[in-house]
């Protein structure tokens, strides 16, 4: 994932590929990068969209940088469907 802080809006702003084959989600965030106030929206626009509380939602990895490695819980069957149409979406 990466993220864009101190966007106009929270939004998904696409979905690309990465050298390696992965993919990567593009978010932006209203809030600025300051004392976590990013990753905090973010956390709390992710578990919106996906329809899950935010305390399911973990950042892994990229806490003070733009990429981001998230750890979703929840029934994965369930998580997938709902980011497959949330990506859709968008």
């Amino acid at each position: 994932m990466r993220l864009t802080p101190r966007a106009g809006r929270d939004a998904v702003e696409g979905v690309a590929e990465a050298a390696d084959g992965r993919l990567v989600v593009r978010l932006r965030v209203a809030a600025p990068a300051v004392e976590g106030a990013a990753n905090k929206a973010l956390i709390r626009f992710v578990a919106k969209s996906l329809d899950i509380p935010p305390r399911a939602v973990t950042i892994l990895s990229g806490e003070t940088g733009r990429a981001k490695l998230l750890l979703l819980a929840g029934d994965s069957a369930m998580l997938t469907r709902r980011i497959a149409s949330w990506l859709n979406e968008n």
